[in-house]
Formats: structure tokens, sequence, C-alpha cells
């Protein structure tokens, strides 16, 4: 074993242990720390007994371990926890040294360490790591953002570890300086999000509305694994649906409570798209249905006193799931529409230059959001890299076309059925909003103009000039100021 090692990992949690043996397996010598000492000792002397991995029982003696510059991996919790762990680093490393956050972490904080640390001549990656336990252990996708000094130093290690894309490419690129890699990573989160509850408003469709069983379920999920949504998540959700509970012999599916939890990547995603004025409804709207299932008791109580249709699925099922299965997929596409629309206004404003074509192909595997039309993405951002919207790409904008029949009758079933739809539906309206050539805005602005002098501005005057009416005849001839999306 080598007296020191090429990276060091701060953090003995799943995914801390499963990147330290995935790197370790790829030829690299890696030495860890934990608080917890007892967690170091278990660790070495149980899942890394005869590896190249080193413990340490001490910050100092964990540095002194370390190749220089030294690349110190922290995969601690988000926030606080990632800043005391830097403030007790520092004192202990040299200039040309880096530091890099591993975890789920806010990318403004990204940004505002990668700026701290290099006044004092060190160098931080703030990366998103996707594909949780297994991808950890077996290779994730890697987003690498920060200071871009540090990038030629972990390259290797972390184009190493990473999953491989179908053609054969490492599923990890420098995304951009830096908060872009967290940044990306937290508009994944939010692609998941919305992925997530397409899926469970299918199954809701087809248990609740079509009345099938979970075993029956699998096997459409199976078979749709085999086609356009070809998909991690479409693929494990064919596998829940076919175990049962060793407790009841019921499925699993059925036994388990309908409440969701996040951990804050999809409220981050949405707050995004406000703070950067970019509609993305549907990962909002995901975000959402999570906390209406957190009001169980609530919901069970206006059960029986809230009515709703009675109407039965009296339609032929097996064509109605074909229509399904497009509805689905052309819900799932405006999902990604959404977020890279969203990656589009944070270069702009940002000054990221982010290349969407290279972060599609990172999402290729690894990650929970892989899927088999992530090549289709890559494709339409190398044929045009300024694309603005991927509803405007030739295939998409095909795909799109072909489902507009099923995709509107699935929606106005499940409406009909009582079955809430709030993805599949936001994702049809987002569809049709963005076709739209003139939306309704004109009366909001007139509305905002009369009640507080907001101003508008007339289709018959050049973009940028504003106007105020003085609607009431005494409202005077001063406005407010001009809001601007």
């Amino acid at each position: 074993m080598k007296e020191a090692a090429d990276i060091g990992v701060i953090g003995l949690a799943v995914m801390g242990e499963n990147l330290i043996l995935n790197i370790e397996s790829r030829g690299f010598t890696v030495a860890c720390y934990n608080r917890t000492l007892s967690k170091v000792d278990d660790f070495i002397n149980g899942r890394a007994r005869g590896k190249n991995i080193i413990g340490a029982h001490d910050l100092k003696e964990f540095v002194g371990k370390l190749e220089k510059p030294r690349r110190i991996l922290l995969m601690v919790k988000a926030g606080k926890p990632v800043d005391d762990i830097i403030e007790q680093i520092v004192p202990l490393i040299e200039k040309g040294d880096i530091i890099i956050d591993g975890g789920n972490s806010h990318y403004q904080d990204t940004t505002r360490r990668t700026r701290s640390l290099a006044e004092k001549g060190i160098f931080f990656i703030g990366t998103g790591i996707s594909g949780g336990e297994e991808g950890a252990l077996h290779g994730p996708a890697i987003m690498p953002g920060g200071h871009p000094n540090a990038w030629p130093a972990v390259k290797p290690i972390f184009q190493a570890v990473a999953a491989r894309a179908p053609d054969g490419q490492p599923c990890c690129e420098w995304i951009g300086p830096d908060g872009a890699g967290h940044f990306v990573k937290m508009v994944h989160n939010g692609i998941e999000y919305g992925d997530m509850q397409l899926i469970c408003e299918a199954y809701h469709i087809m248990s609740a509305g079509l009345g099938m069983k979970p075993e029956e379920m699998k096997k459409v999920f199976a078979a749709w694994n085999k086609g356009s949504l070809d998909s991690y998540l479409i693929k494990i959700t064919a596998d829940i649906l076919g175990v049962r509970d060793p407790e009841t012999g019921n499925p699993l599916v059925d036994m388990i409570l309908d409440t969701a939890g996040q951990k804050g990547t999809g409220k981050w995603t949405s707050q995004a798209g406000l703070d950067l004025g970019v509609g993305i409804p549907q990962i909002a709207e995901a975000v959402f249905a999570r906390c209406l299932s957190a009001v169980k008791e609530e919901r069970v109580a206006a059960s029986t006193k809230l009515a709703g249709p009675k109407a039965r699925f009296k339609g032929n099922r097996p064509t109605f799931i074909k229509k399904l299965e497009q509805a689905v997929y052309a819900s799932k596409i405006c999902s990604y529409a959404q977020g890279f629309q969203l990656l589009r206004a944070a270069s702009a404003e940002y000054g990221w230059n982010l290349k969407y074509g290279d972060i599609a192909m990172i999402w290729r595997a690894g990650c929970i959001i892989r899927a088999r039309f992530l090549g289709k993405i890559k494709d339409a951002f190398a044929k045009k890299p300024e694309l603005t919207n991927l509803l405007l790409d030739p295939y998409f904008r095909r795909v799109l076309t072909n489902a507009q029949k099923p995709w509107r009758e699935v929606v106005n079933t499940a409406v009909s059925l009582g079955i809430p739809v709030p993805a599949i539906g936001t994702a049809l309206s987002y569809y049709d909003s963005y076709r739209c050539a003139r939306l309704p805005a004109n009366l909001l602005q007139a509305q905002r103009d009369y009640f507080g002098a907001h101003t508008y501005e007339r289709v018959d005057k050049p973009r940028g000039q504003f106007f105020h009416t003085n609607w009431t005849g005494h409202g005077g001839k001063t406005s407010a100021s001009t809001y601007v999306v």
C-alpha cells in the first residue's frame, strides 16, 4: 500500500463508504476520516479490509496522509456541517490544495465557498453526484463545478470512477465555475421529481381508474421500459410492483403509506425558476404533490365530505394504456425542456457557458434520471447548440405532435374519473402555453395598471416603451415601477 493517498474522503455514511470503495477499485489509494471514530475502525476492519484504504483518527493525521496537492472530498450533510469542516481543514492545508464538496449543497453556498477559499489560495469544487448508493459504488454521474484550476487535478479520478454512457464516454465532465456543478445537480433532482410524479400518476390512473392490480401494472411498466420510456425509474417501478410483503403476502406497494418526503432540492429548483423568471410549472407541481401527500389525515377526512365524479372507465383498456404511454412520454419531454430552460437562464445570468449536450451526456448513465431519450437531447444540442427550447427540436416536435390526441384524451379521462394528474396536466398546459402566440397576460397587465399604475407595453409600439392609463379618470398620471419577469 502507498504511504500517501491519492485522495481523502471525510464522511463514512453509505455514500462516502461506497465512493471510497469505487475510487480504490480504480487503482487509487484513499484516506478516510469520520467524526465518529468508531466508524473509521469499523470500515477499515470491515468493507475496506485488505484494500488500499488508509484510516485516520483526527484531521491532522488525515491531512498528513495525502499526496500534494491534497484532494479532500467531503461527504457530509449540506449546510453548516460543510462550513464547519472547511473551517477545521483550512488551517491544516496549503495553497494549491483542493477541497471538494460531494453533497447536495445549494449552488449559492458553493459560489460563496469557491470565492472565499480562492482568496486563501485554496481551490474548491462543488460536485453533484447522482446514482444513489449503487451508483456511488459502481459508477455515478458526476457534475463538478467551482474553481477551474482544480479540475486537472481531480479529472483522472472523477472520470475513472464515473459511470459510462452507452458509447463508452465517462458520465463526468467539467460543468463550469462557481456553483455551476451543484446547480446542474439541483436541476437534475428537479427533473427527477417531475419524472417520479409522472410515473406515479400513470400508476394512479391504472390502479384507481382502470382497476389494475400491481402484477398487471408490472407488465405494463416492463413493456414501457423496452420502448421510448426506457429509463432507470421505469425499470425500478416494474421491479417494485412485483415485490410482495413478507408479512401479509400482499403487494408491498399496497402496504406503503401514501405520504412522500423530500430533501429540498426540488424546492430549490422551483425557487430558482422564480428567481430567474423561468416557467418550470411541472417541476413545481411535483413538489406540491409531495406537500399534498403529507397531509394524509386531512385528505382522509376530506374524502368523506367532498364530492367527486362517480364515473367509471368504460373504454378499451389496452388501447388506453398505449395512449397513457404516449402521454407520459410527451409530459417527460416537457419536464426536461423546462429543466434545460432553467439551465439556459442560469448560464446567461451567471456567465457559466454551460454545454447542454455535455450535461445530457453526463445524465445518460449512473444517475437517477438516466434514460434512453437523453441521447436525443444530446443530439438536439449537437445539431443546434443555441436551441432555445427542446420542444422546438424536430424530433421532439414530431413526438409531441403525434402525442397530441392521446395526451389530451388521458387528461380528459383522468379529470372525468376524478383522478389528480398535476404533472401530466401541467405538462400539457405548459405545451399549450408555449405554443400560444397570444396569452391573456394583456388583461393581467391592464388589471395591474388599473390598481397599481404598473404600466404596460403596446402591440403597436416598440418593445421597451411603457404606458399608463388613467382608467378611472381620477387616478392621475403618476405610474409605479415597471414589473419585469
